[in-house]
């Protein structure tokens, strides 16, 4: 754009004016002027904003960034500093180094593999399938592969199956903590065996690759087998507990925990109380890069669950005179309907996604200025939060999957002959639950969804339990068949409570992330560098543990086992799938994550 300079501005002769008017002429002039820069200089800034990606708001956030980890505050890292743990932990860090100890960590882990303790859908209790037994075949395996553990420990067994180690400290005053696992894994598929590179359960470990391979390795046994393992080591160095530790193993994770967990969790309460535990870990979140920072995500929250049954049902008959459409046409139509309407993705403040992304602003040494300044705006400014939806929990469907109920179409049944028309047909559709949203929240949605299906075709509709379209809504015709929607497995779970992660009450997460920090130092050989070299944040996964059963026992659950996430370009984990596997390295880091929670748990107060 051209400029005219100010000389060329018509400006009235002195014969004209008054020297007065003159100079309130030059001032007025030079407000224009000023007016005029401001605005190009602001365009300027935009158009430079845009090739930069940053906003013109970027350039007042720079001031704010000095403050950034106010937005996650960070603690230093906890090493054990009593002179007897402190011992404890240094030798055992240097017995973690030595070959003797990896071949005795691998032989303890490859045989748990070995043992194809799979857990299936709807099994019936214990001792009315034989497919349980093969947990039986798990408990004499860690009879025989921890000793030590077995002659120290008490151990009770719930239905049948269900593990509960307690070694008891000597200080009654200190509430006792729990360390989960669970014994049972995924079945394989198989007619997948000829895709496994080493047979699920063989247990191999590579020394070329450094992997140790098989079902269960990743998902959960090498949780299992590493608390067993330090807690083994441990009482062979002599050392002893002033809190108690409490060991709870389920054996049926994978297919929702009714019979282990759950049971486990009732004799647990029943035992320590309601409220009468410290905090728990259990499998979950573990440490990755994201943005250039290595970041700690232990899982403080889960999402609900529930599994919806939608069956259609209506006139059999004869396939050669069909009617327009079959119950597995409006089966279809009615899945179709529940894709295309999908629930909406919100990202709200004070949830766990939403630390987390505070996190990555605050910490993430690669994250862009204007995302950054996106989800800083976004703590008091929904039009920032908007931002932030799209700028990244709309472009990454992982994230996304974490943010929103989900839905999909896991199960599908209907018809039993080709020639026959079916009489019903029906869907399970399985939802994970937003953290700010509810069972009845997500079960109104899929019936406000199926209802407009219902009217178009003339069809009844149940809703749990209430009739939402009777038959009396068509008085010109009669229905031409019903939909009823229900819960499918009667298991479905509210989401669960937030662990507090700040503020009064956040204890117990200090001590983790400090734990946390001084694990993934001391592995690396970084103790004394800037505590910053892994950040721990709130986080959560898309699933369900068996923690689900625990929240009684106390408000400190993290679903955290140290599990190094930082793959690469090498072969993937295969958790529920084929090939998997899991690096020494990272089980070793896990038995030193142990290791040091075990003996700082000894040394904290302020859990009571």
């Amino acid at each position: 754009m051209v400029v005219k300079s100010l000389n060329h501005l018509p400006i009235p002769t002195s014969a004209n004016i008054s020297p007065r008017s003159v100079s309130t002429r030059r001032y007025v002039a030079g407000v224009i002027f000023g007016i005029f820069f401001s605005l190009q200089l602001g365009r300027y800034a935009f158009d430079l904003g845009k090739n930069l990606d940053i906003t013109v708001d970027d350039v007042t956030s720079w001031t704010h960034n000095v403050n950034a980890a106010h937005f996650c505050p960070q603690v230093t890292a906890l090493y054990p500093q009593s002179s007897v743990n402190a011992e404890t932990w240094t030798e055992f860090g240097e017995l973690l180094e030595t070959e003797k100890f990896k071949t005795l960590a691998i032989e303890k882990l490859s045989g748990l593999i070995q043992i194809p303790s799979e857990s299936y859908d709807n099994m019936p209790p214990p001792g009315q399938d034989p497919r349980w037994e093969t947990m039986g075949q798990v408990h004499d395996y860690l009879a025989v592969a921890f000793p030590l553990i077995h002659s120290t420990f008490s151990l009770a067994k719930v239905n049948t199956y269900g593990l509960l180690y307690e070694w008891t400290g000597s200080d009654a005053s200190l509430k006792p903590y729990l360390l989960a696992a669970h014994q049972d894994v995924v079945p394989v598929n198989p007619d997948t065996l000829d895709t496994w590179i080493h047979p699920p359960y063989s247990g191999f470990y590579d020394a070329e690759t450094g992997l140790i391979w098989g079902r269960g390795a990743s998902d959960d046994k090498a949780s299992l087998a590493g608390i067993m393992l330090t807690l083994e080591t441990l009482i062979g160095k002599g050392w002893t507990p002033k809190r108690t530790v409490v060991l709870a193993f389920g054996f049926d994770e994978e297919s929702s925990g009714i019979h282990g967990a759950k049971t486990l969790g009732k004799a647990l309460e029943e035992i320590y109380g309601r409220d009468g535990l410290a905090f728990i870990v259990d499998e979950g979140g573990g440490f990755k890069d994201v943005y250039g920072t290595i970041f700690a995500t232990p899982g403080v929250a889960e999402k609900g669950h529930a599994d919806i049954k939608v069956e259609v049902t209506s006139p059999g008959g004869h396939s050669s005179i069909p009617p327009a459409h079959t119950t597995i046409g409006y089966l279809a139509s009615i899945i179709s309907e529940l894709e295309q309407n999908p629930f909406p993705v919100e990202l709200a403040r004070g949830t766990v996604p939403h630390d987390t992304l505070l996190c990555y602003a605050a910490h993430g040494h690669d994250i862009s200025p204007r995302l950054k300044h996106s989800i800083f705006k976004s703590t008091h400014c929904d039009a920032a939060l908007r931002k932030v939806e799209d700028l990244y929990v709309s472009r990454d469907h992982w994230y996304s999957s974490l943010v929103g109920t989900t839905q999909a179409v896991d199960m599908i049944y209907g018809g039993v002959k080709a020639n026959a028309l079916p009489e019903s047909a029906y869907a399970i559709v399985n939802h994970r639950i937003n953290t700010v949203s509810s069972v009845n929240e997500t079960a109104a949605h899929d019936t406000q969804t199926v209802s407009g299906i219902a009217r178009s075709f003339n069809l009844t509709l149940k809703a749990f339990g209430e009739d939402i379209i009777p038959a009396s809504a068509y008085s010109s015709s009669e229905p031409k068949g019903h939909i009823e929607l229900s819960q499918a497995f009667n298991h479905e779970l509210e989401p669960a409570p937030r662990t507090p992660t700040s503020g009064t009450g956040s204890e117990p997460w200090d001590f983790l992330s400090g734990t946390i920090k001084a694990t993934y130092a001391a592995h690396r050989n970084l103790r004394g560098v800037d505590r910053s070299n892994i950040i721990v944040s709130p986080g959560m996964s898309t699933g369900n543990t068996d923690t689900k059963y625990y929240w009684n026992l106390t408000r400190h659950i993290f679903r955290y086992n140290h599990k190094n996430g930082a793959y690469g370009g090498e072969i993937a984990t295969g958790v529920h799938t084929v090939n998997e596997n899991i690096p020494l390295d990272h089980y070793l880091e896990m038995i030193r994550f142990f290791s040091t929670l075990i003996l700082n748990a000894d040394e904290v107060k302020s859990f009571e």
